[in-house]
């Protein structure tokens, strides 16, 4: 755009690249830090270059860390009899937030997808089956409840069974405070499937 000198045109180019940012968005965080201090400016672009200097992927689990192991591999408290594989990093905050998992964490940093061109070679599934030669006990595959997520956990399972390793898959179905009417046939099925008794 014209009205826009060429450097304030250059950084909504860039905060555009960020997933979930349109090009609105984008020119509101531009003109946003460009208000602030020149300080708070220099604070929040030397955070992002330590962080993207510093933070690298833990050897065991494959979460962001900033020293390897993390510190969740690397905490004598946790179960390391239970590994929870997840598709990414973020998966484990949310899990974590929850407080009800206390095991250990293994990040795929993808899924299967043929349609995507992303086979099992492509993702971390040879990482987690050299994890089980120690004393795993158990794998909670908590995948997200798409095709691929689906048929990356069924993979897994098929991997792992020989091994000795009990598989499990987080349960899915009707989120709490969730609409029967807007719900869709997948979700419902899955919530049937998963029905318990009361």
């Amino acid at each position: 755009m014209d009205f826009y000198p060429i450097a304030i045109e250059k950084l909504i180019e860039e905060f555009a690249k960020l997933p979930g940012i349109g090009y609105k968005t984008a020119q509101r965080l531009t003109l946003y830090v460009l208000n602030l201090p020149q300080e708070e400016v220099r604070e929040f672009a030397e955070a992002l270059i330590k962080a993207r200097g510093t933070i690298k992927y833990c050897s065991t689990c494959g979460n962001f860390t900033d020293k390897d192991p993390c510190a969740i591999c690397s905490n004598p408290s946790r179960d390391h009899d239970t590994i929870c594989v997840i598709e990414q990093p973020k998966d484990i905050m949310s899990l974590e937030r929850v407080r009800e998992f206390n095991g250990v964490y293994h990040v795929l940093h993808g899924t299967i997808s043929p349609m995507a061109g992303r086979g099992p070679e492509d993702i971390r599934i040879k990482e987690l089956v050299r994890r089980m030669s120690g004393n795993i006990k158990e794998v909670i595959v908590a995948t997200n409840p798409t095709i691929e997520g689906e048929a990356t956990a069924m993979y897994i399972s098929r991997v792992l069974k020989p091994l000795e390793v009990k598989v499990t898959r987080i349960a899915s179905g009707m989120p709490v405070g969730g609409d029967l009417e807007y719900a869709d046939e997948v979700t419902l099925s899955k919530a049937l499937e998963g029905r318990k008794e009361i």
